[in-house]
């Protein structure tokens, strides 16, 4: 008989705010891992769009009909140290493009060095590869003018 060990991975971001996009690497996501932690990380030095409270209610109604995603937050600190505190070793990033890619690809390599956690990379969804949050914000605050 084969055991296999139960993957947890981390989905972690500033969502700030949720995008469609996000939307699309959580849900398949989901399908890859036996459980999802996406998690709001934040630094108290920043100050964010929107409330972290309202970012989190909005990734826990993204993530009502996925039974296997859970939705945290985590402050100051790194990354790696969260994964340590609740034994996550496979950190999830979407990836629109090359630069997306030159952006993650040093972080990843530090948090291999520094705690052997594995990164896994979601390609975009091609229909939704032009969405940013920064996008999404400025659409939205032109719209209420």
């Amino acid at each position: 008989m084969l055991f296999f060990p139960i993957t947890r991975a981390l989905f972690p971001g500033s969502f700030d705010p949720v995008t469609q996009g996000h939307q699309d690497v959580l849900r398949r996501a989901a399908l890859l891992f036996d459980e999802v932690v996406v998690c709001v990380m934040f630094d108290l030095s920043k100050t964010g769009r929107f409330p972290i409270t309202e970012r989190l209610d909005r990734l826990r109604a993204t993530a009502t009909d996925l039974s296997n995603v859970t939705v945290d937050s985590h402050t100051g600190g790194l990354l790696v140290d969260y994964c340590r505190r609740v034994g996550i070793d496979v950190v999830i990033h979407g990836v629109r493009g090359v630069p997306d890619l030159d952006y993650e690809m040093p972080m990843a390599r530090m948090n291999h060095e520094l705690a052997g956690v594995e990164t896994f990379f979601i390609a975009a969804d091609p229909a939704l590869a032009h969405i940013s949050s920064t996008l999404v914000t400025a659409t939205s605050q032109r719209n209420l003018l």
